[in-house]
């Protein structure tokens, strides 16, 4: 499993599989965040699948997809309603993790600096230059 650690408390993955739950229990994960839509995993590995694998292991479950080129206003306000309410730390994945780090992004604007996203989201392997403009309306929205 490729965990890119972004914060203490929020990693990313590309996909991860069922085998990959019980690990990220080991590793002290809380909550898992599925930002990958299930036409896109596949029955083996589609939310339902996770979401029992989950619970199996004792972590929260949040399916919350993201389509390719669609960060809606509603989903960024969906997972950062998950974020406030969940426990720490989360693993959250998609089919590369940068959809996941770019709902991590958004969830962060306007409580850190944009130039800190951007800083810690690269030293993840995720580079969110082309977020800023987006980031920034963001944090002034909040």
């Amino acid at each position: 499993m490729d965990v890119r650690q972004i914060t203490p408390e929020f990693a990313v993955a590309p996909q991860i599989t069922l085998e990959d739950v019980a690990e990220a229990a080991r590793m002290g994960f809380r909550t898992l965040i599925d930002n990958r839509p299930d036409e896109e995993a596949g029955d083996e590995l589609d939310s339902a699948a996770m979401a029992a694998a989950a619970a199996e292991h004792g972590l929260a479950f949040h399916y919350l997809p993201y389509y390719p080129g669609a960060m809606t206003p509603e989903l960024v306000a969906e997972f950062e309603a998950a974020m406030a309410a969940i426990e720490t730390p989360v693993l959250a994945w998609c089919r590369s993790g940068t959809r996941s780090s770019h709902l991590w992004a958004m969830s962060q604007a306007g409580t850190r600096p944009v130039d800190e996203i951007v800083s810690l989201a690269a030293e993840a392997g995720y580079d969110h230059t082309g977020l800023v403009p987006l980031l920034r309306m963001h944090a002034e929205r909040r």
